[in-house]
């Protein structure tokens, strides 16, 4: 039997009209509020929830599957595809940058190159729901589209 929040997501997702991403515990607050406000990404934030803020690892992995949300991170301990398959996720984004600054601008940048690429088939939304299911990206300030993860 489905939980509700499985059974919910899909529709969610479809709903959304913007990414939606799982913010792990380690994503600074400004950088919570500039996805938000200057991206326009929905954004679940475990930092807001203090049942979640403790959990391990894995569950934040699990919950975002189960969501149907990209999980964004700055820890390196999830491109360990041992312990994070990625075929069983929703996608991972490692994130690191030497200030919120720089890693809101590389946000900006997986933003227009990721979840709302140009050229997309007519009648598609403009954003893409879940852009790394199955796969993970490790994204820093050289990132740029097309360079492998």
């Amino acid at each position: 039997m489905k939980s509700l929040a499985s059974a919910l997501a899909p529709v969610a997702g479809q709903l959304a009209g913007q990414p939606r991403v799982y913010a792990d515990a380690n994503i600074p607050a400004g950088v919570i509020a500039f996805m938000r406000t200057r991206l326009h990404w929905d954004v679940l934030a475990v930092v807001e929830h203090d049942d979640m803020r403790r959990l391990p690892d894995v569950e934040h992995f699990r919950l975002a599957g189960q969501l149907r949300r990209t999980l964004v991170t700055l820890d390196r301990d999830y491109l360990d595809d041992r312990h994070f398959s990625p075929r069983d996720g929703p996608g991972v984004l490692v994130v690191s940058a030497p200030d919120e600054a720089a890693l809101a601008k590389l946000l900006s940048r997986l933003d227009r190159a990721i979840f709302r690429p140009r050229g997309r088939p007519p009648g598609t939304p403009p954003w893409d729901a879940l852009p790394l299911a199955g796969t993970k990206l490790h994204a820093h300030p050289d990132w740029r589209p097309g360079a492998p993860g």
